[in-house]
């Protein structure tokens, strides 16, 4: 999210990471905010470590909008982390191409390919979305250049996948702090910092007792995983 900061005669755009942690327990936490004029594989590495040093010992899965530097970064301290591409971000870049009278027929055939019940069926289905949609090429190369993340999706099952495909949970976390940012520029970081920690702490009153949708589910899916298995009952013991 960007907001603005005045520093004396000057006011400059500032980025506010936010990243926002599931529990095994299912719970929500946001494990923090940072401030940054610039996106880079270096920054995000310190913000990593300092997760790491802070006490959170692993990362099974980070679902990002395809941010600078952000994958690298959290390999470098999180080496066995799965970092997925949202979809929504990737129908967002997608869609530039694509008068708006073919939007809604684009993102209906788009759902089918990222939807699918199945990789067998999400091949098929991206298959024909390439034939149908051949007159925009710059809307296919979008996918076809990041059809890994939709692949990626099916090596785990339903409940993980709603989990891991979108960082609307974010989006909504932006969405609440913009509503106490929208009235102008902060003198100073911590200004910004100030209004937005309040912010976070009416959120987490609101989380409290409340459990992702579906969380039993993600649970007994993440135990069918081989690579995973081992992770998760280390931290259910």
């Amino acid at each position: 999210m960007y907001t603005t900061i005045r520093n004396q005669y000057e006011t400059k755009k500032y980025a506010v990471y936010t990243i926002l942690g599931y529990t095994m327990e299912g719970n929500k936490e946001i494990l923090g905010l940072w401030l940054n004029e610039t996106e880079s594989k270096h920054k995000w590495m310190q913000i990593f470590d300092e997760i790491k040093a802070r006490g959170v010992e692993d990362i099974f899965f980070i679902s990002m909008d395809g941010v600078s530097g952000l994958e690298e970064g959290s390999r470098a301290v999180f080496p066995d982390v799965i970092v997925q591409r949202c979809m929504v971000h990737l129908i967002r870049n997608s869609v530039k191409y694509i008068p708006s009278k073919d939007y809604k027929a684009f993102t209906k055939a788009l759902k089918k390919v990222y939807g699918a019940p199945s990789l067998k069926a999400c091949l098929s289905a991206f298959e024909s979305f390439q034939q149908q949609w051949a007159a925009y090429p710059g809307a296919i190369d979008v996918w076809a250049r990041n059809f890994h993340h939709v692949e990626q999706l099916y090596d785990y099952g339903s409940a993980i996948r709603k989990v891991m495909y979108t960082t609307n949970a974010v989006e909504s976390i932006h969405s609440s702090f913009r509503k106490v940012t929208k009235k102008g520029a902060f003198p100073n970081e911590n200004a910004l910092l100030k209004v937005l920690f309040l912010r976070v702490k009416e959120l987490e009153t609101k989380w409290e007792g409340g459990h992702i949708q579906n969380w039993a589910m993600v649970m007994n899916q993440l135990l069918l995983q081989d690579e995973l298995k081992d992770r998760v009952l280390k931290y259910l013991e």
